[in-house]
């Protein structure tokens, strides 16, 4: 590298890949991201593409994105000047012929390069047909990138020839290419003529791994399975952005994994409840129309009182909606929309490497208390990754499950509990003396036969309700100024990141700011109305209507927050997040300037 080049150490930075849909913006992304994770540095990634199969060339409606926040920014924006045409501005409904100028970007902090050309030249004699050659131009994107961030370009080029073991001689052609925009960067120094070196900051030595979140999610269930000694057991029907999930299980049989893609979504939970039934960890996967669809067979696993993990990958709705977009908009339906009284645990995954530990104990949770718990996650969790550090199985928790004991065979009946917890005891079949029977019926506490006695009835509902609320979670946390802050951010799940990074901000402008996130919605940890009373102001963000909002005021007496919603289906934007708590740290508790 050039002596005169300069070398700016940043402690974080964003890097977005854009381009039409089928450009392979997500492997050039993913690939980066790779690379990052590899030599330790902490990622965060936002995939981000269109719902159609194949959009317009062009369009606004087919642009796919991937971007890489790396590091614990400054701003360098590469495009592709061959595709600047008058043509392409029109498609992209630009209102000039200077689209830099229009969209108000600083010239000075852009790199234009004729990537189309310069690899059409590279592959010139490479004998592949002209289709092929430009799906190549992700990768002399991706070689520029890696130049900029003064990447090892081996760890991309052993990613790609795994990718495409089947066909090295594609490997070798993006390779080629990235090797040129490599060298493009190199040799020019570019028109920004910086390279940036992101300091690895791992806080915990150990093996690393860059993990979506539906891939942390599989795994955890996975883990889940092996600790209590149990098969897992998948029902579910394809859906995005859940089905990722499905296809990563069906990978490991050979660990005890037992797949199987239904017709529908309620035969995927029926399925799963079944399994349940015979003694698996059962798991059923869906994003929010298949909750809809689920739901009898979720209230046929309330009432059997069997473990069952739901996992609902939210995207945007209603109905089909938004399908590759994220959302928080199926919080009251997972809690509430059942008919009858059906309680139901709710977790929520706060981050793709999360999703490990949120999966491991929705399991214990689950099998423990003999009930269905929803995990929640949503498109931007799940098709996000980052670094995540390689788990230790012996530093989890044991895994019990409530199995009945061998003195009460003869005087057992299905509905027999546990005393201390209200957990009734699981019979697996199998095991004699211990035979019954199970369904949607009402039964009779005693003795498991169908009851249609109002006193009865009156009984299972309040023990089914009493049950879930003895779940012990852990109580919510508090960070940043968690003593005398001005304004408590409240948020649950996918948001964690953001909603963070806004109060790390207004806290460095000196403003007293703290923030609690909730991982476990029902039962609330005994703390909530504690914490949410102790702060002058509280505002609730989330990425819906309210609907987080509406169950604290429900659970918390005279609790009345601000709100901050946003139904976009993108992740908040921190500098939004900043400018709306500001304005409230500007008002009195009780709305009046101050």
């Amino acid at each position: 590298m050039a002596e005169d080049l300069e070398i700016k150490e940043l402690s974080d930075v964003a890097v977005r890949f854009s381009g039409d849909s089928g450009d392979g913006m997500q492997l050039a992304g993913n690939i980066f991201s790779t690379v990052s994770a590899t030599v330790g540095n902490s990622i965060s990634t936002f995939p981000d593409y269109p719902a159609d199969i194949r959009a317009p060339q062009g369009s606004l409606t087919g642009v796919s994105g991937f971007q890489v926040h790396i590091g614990a920014e400054s701003a360098a924006i590469i495009i592709d000047t061959d595709a600047f045409g008058p043509a392409d501005l029109k498609k992209a409904a630009f209102a000039t012929d200077d689209p830099l100028k229009e969209m108000n970007i600083d010239p000075d902090r852009v790199i234009a390069c004729p990537i189309t050309q310069m690899v059409k030249d590279c592959l010139a004699d490479s004998g592949m047909d002209p289709k092929s050659i430009l799906k190549c131009r992700n990768m002399f994107a991706l070689g520029l990138v890696c130049w900029l961030f003064d990447r090892d370009l081996n760890i991309a080029y052993n990613f790609l020839r795994e990718k495409f073991a089947k066909k090295p001689g594609v490997a070798e052609a993006n390779i080629k290419v990235i090797q040129a925009g490599y060298d493009y960067g190199h040799n020019t120094h570019s028109s920004v003529a910086n390279v940036y070196r992101i300091e690895s900051k791992v806080k915990v030595p150990g093996r690393y791994m860059d993990i979506t979140g539906n891939k942390a999610t599989a795994y955890g269930f996975i883990a889940a399975a092996e600790k209590a000694g149990l098969k897992l057991y998948l029902g579910s029907y394809p859906i995005t952005p859940a089905t990722d999930v499905l296809h990563e299980l069906s990978k490991h049989k050979s660990l005890g994994v037992t797949t199987v893609q239904c017709e529908d979504e309620i035969s995927g939970c029926a399925s799963a409840v079944g399994a349940s039934f015979a003694g698996a960890l059962a798991v059923t996967s869906t994003s929010g129309p298949g909750i809809c669809l689920k739901s009898e067979a979720m209230n046929l696993a309330v009432i059997l009182e069997l473990p069952l993990v739901v996992l609902d990958v939210q995207r945007g709705g209603p109905a089909t909606g938004l399908p590759t977009k994220s959302e928080q908009t199926d919080l009251l339906q997972v809690l509430f929309g059942r008919n009858g009284e059906s309680p139901m645990p709710v977790m929520a995954a706060t981050s793709p490497t999360d999703c490990f530990d949120a999966a491991y104990n929705a399991a214990k949770m689950a099998l423990e208390h003999m009930t269905p718990v929803v995990l929640l996650t949503d498109a931007y969790v799940a098709n996000g990754s980052g670094a995540l550090k390689l788990p230790n199985l012996a530093d989890y928790p044991a895994i019990n499950p409530p199995y009945v004991p061998e003195e009460l065979r003869g005087s057992w009946a299905p509905y027999l509990r546990n005393e201390e917890t209200g957990v009734r005891y699981w019979a697996v079949p199998g095991r004699e003396g211990f035979e019954h029977i199970l369904g949607g019926l009402e039964k009779d506490n005693k003795t498991g036969a169908i009851s249609t006695d109002p006193e009865n009835h009156d009984l299972m509902t309040r023990l089914r309700q009493a049950k879930i609320n003895k779940i012990q979670v852990p109580d919510l946390e508090v960070l940043g100024d968690k003593d005398d802050a001005d304004l408590l951010i409240v948020g649950f799940g996918g948001t964690y990141g953001h909603l963070h990074a806004a109060m790390d901000e207004l806290r460095a402008a000196g403003k007293k700011v703290a923030m609690a996130h909730f991982k476990y919605i029902n039962p609330l940890p005994k703390n909530t109305a504690e914490v949410l009373h102790k702060y002058p102001k509280v505002v609730v963000a989330e990425q819906n209507m309210g609907q987080l909002a509406a169950f604290l005021r429900m659970k918390v007496d005279n609790f009345v927050p601000a709100q901050f919603n946003q139904v976009k289906g993108q992740p908040f934007v921190v500098s939004e997040l900043v400018e709306a708590f500001s304005s409230l740290l500007l008002t009195s508790p009780k709305g009046e300037e101050s």
